[in-house]
């Protein structure tokens, strides 16, 4: 080999390694109630490790095969509790060691993020400090400690989708809508719950659009009425359902792929998030977390729906059920779709028919519902104030709701409101929630 040769293939080798050495492109610095966020962006996602020292306060952080080409000085990296950041000496000649001079105490936790089309790969350094004052905590003026829960209920199909048609000819629409009516007048009447409509009338609202309608008037669960169906007579009964996991899945997802949503999920903290991936991921966190929630609940509720529907009618189906339905798909908020009976059943069919049938279904759904949110009611509501200022009270031998009323002043409705109870028979040995005063 020549020693021209041997000299270009050295230049080619040393320009190749400045090529692949990755570095620092920008650098910043942001502060948020206790924690002050240091940013330094790359070329490649970084690789690093680091230790804090002591008198002074310092941690440094070395990075693998990161030039030290950009300036620190350039960016403004100083804070009351950042005195200054510069280099020092790397363990190589290929890496880069960053020493971040500390004012004081604080404790550091370090990740990198992949790049995005936000922004680059960074590595991201936070700080909580620890002579910062406490964040204040500022509720939504619009959010009351005693506010009402709020149920939206749904009645399938409606306007140009009649849903299923009973071998009489009753439509689907009709059935579902006065069934929702008589379920509304019932959670309407519930001091501390409220009702909305997601359609009033006989008009027809795409399936994906209903549970934004739930969402837009916060509600705290969506229930959705419908009728079944089969190509024979024979099948008969009601059923519950949730949502699948599959396309809880799948909704997740879709979720994540619009970011819009994220400001939902997050509220106030996206406006204090700096880069976009951060948002992501504790978006993702987020939802998964309020799915796992949502379908949780979903199910436990269903349960109790079917042990009150048992009292009315067949069960099709004695577990709650699976499925993929578009209108259970929020994923903030507890769904369940009840099928009424098979419409295509001729007996279900003229019992559909029977107004005081239809109530008796409604008042099922309804003291199921009664029964899961004295159980778990939301924050901030009504209900949740009034679980932490009851009392129990077992019913002995000639005792009734007007006795025990006047024994804890309180009112007979006030008894039957904590326990869920649609009449005013009570039984030996039952345990019976009594409101404080």
């Amino acid at each position: 080999m020549t020693y021209f040769l041997r000299i270009l293939i050295s230049i080619v080798v040393i320009a190749c390694t400045q090529v692949q050495a990755d570095s620092i492109n920008r650098a910043r610095l942001s502060a948020q109630d206790d924690t002050v966020r240091l940013v330094l962006e790359t070329s490649e996602l970084p690789e690093f490790t680091y230790f804090s020292l002591k008198n002074p306060r310092r941690l440094v952080v070395d990075l693998k095969n990161v030039l030290p080409s950009q300036d620190l000085s350039t960016f403004n990296l100083s804070s009351s509790l950042i005195k200054k950041v510069r280099y020092s000496s790397p363990k190589t000649k290929a890496d880069s060691r960053i020493v971040i001079e500390l004012t004081r105490e604080a404790e550091a936790t370090l990740f990198a993020l992949e790049g995005s089309s936000q922004g680059n790969p960074r590595l991201v350094i936070d700080f909580v400090d620890s002579e910062a004052p406490p964040a204040k905590v500022v509720l939504n003026d619009t959010v009351t400690a005693s506010r009402d829960i709020v149920v939206a209920i749904d009645a399938g199909h409606g306007g140009k989708d009649p849903g299923s048609v009973g071998p009489g000819g009753t439509y689907e629409k009709q059935i579902t809508l006065s069934v929702a009516k008589l379920l509304q007048r019932k959670v309407d009447a519930t001091p501390g719950m409220k009702a909305t409509m997601i359609r009033t009338g006989d008009y027809y609202i795409y399936p994906s659009r209903r549970p934004e309608i739930a969402r837009s008037k916060k509600a705290d669960l969506f229930v959705s009425i419908h009728a079944d169906a089969f190509h024979k007579p024979e099948p008969r009964g009601a059923s519950v359902w949730v949502l699948s996991v599959r396309r809880a899945d799948s909704e997740l997802g879709r979720w994540m792929e619009r970011t819009e949503r994220h400001s939902e999920l997050l509220g106030g903290a996206a406006e204090v998030i700096n880069d976009k991936t951060s948002e992501r991921y504790l978006a993702e966190t987020i939802l998964g977390l309020s799915m796992d929630h949502s379908m949780a609940s979903s199910y436990d509720l269903s349960e109790l729906v079917i042990k009150q529907m048992r009292g009315v009618t067949k069960m099709h189906k004695s577990q709650p059920q699976s499925a993929s339905f578009a209108v259970l798909t929020s994923p903030d908020i507890p769904s369940i779709l009840v099928e009424l009976g098979f419409i295509s059943n001729p007996q279900e069919e003229k019992n559909l028919n029977w107004s005081k049938y239809r109530d008796k279904l409604a008042t099922s759904v309804f003291n199921a519902i009664t029964t899961y949110f004295r159980q778990a009611p939301p924050d901030g509501t009504l209900w949740a104030n009034q679980k932490g200022q009851t009392r129990t009270h077992k019913v002995r031998s000639g005792e009734s709701l007007s006795l025990l009323a006047q024994r804890y002043n309180v009112t007979v409705n006030n008894i039957k409101n904590a326990n869920a109870l649609s009449s005013d028979t009570v039984r030996v040995g039952q345990v019976l929630n009594i409101p404080k005063t």
